[in-house]
């Protein structure tokens, strides 16, 4: 049985149409802002906190929007899943790696994926977010 680690992540935009991705130090693999909920806090409330302390991107867990919970593999812990708690951040937002963000990246969410990508952003978000895109563009 595989190891199941609770986390909250958020997806981001910056005004390009871009979502943010970063890499934490010491692995290989791009992801949400996000983590692991401190005791007594809800997964709104990591949520936010987590986009702070990695990005310096600071919001009021009341304007964070709830996307879904889907499971998927972990990235970079073997034999693990997550289970991911995720929020869209409303508006455009700017970015810059702390606490422990080696590096950040905005992708592209319709152009060609590079191949460092965590499960969750591949099997889960990405086509959540085009299925999200083709609504807006078919109702609008």
């Amino acid at each position: 049985m595989k190891n199941r680690i609770v986390v909250s992540a958020v997806c981001v935009f910056d005004n390009a149409g871009r979502l943010l991705t970063v890499r934490k130090r010491g692995t290989s693999m791009f992801m949400h802002p996000g983590g692991k909920p401190e005791a007594g806090e809800t997964a709104v409330q990591a949520a936010a906190r987590e986009l702070s302390e990695e990005v310096g991107i600071v919001l009021d867990p009341a304007d964070l929007q709830l996307m879904g919970v889907w499971i998927a593999d972990a990235a970079n812990e073997a034999a693990t899943d997550i289970e991911a708690t995720v929020f869209l951040a409303p508006g455009t937002w700017e970015a810059h790696p702390s606490a422990e963000i080696a590096e950040i990246r905005w992708l592209e969410p319709g152009g060609d994926l590079p191949q460092d990508l965590a499960p969750l952003l591949t099997e889960h978000i990405l086509p959540e977010l085009a299925a999200r895109a083709r609504t807006v563009w078919t109702e609008g």
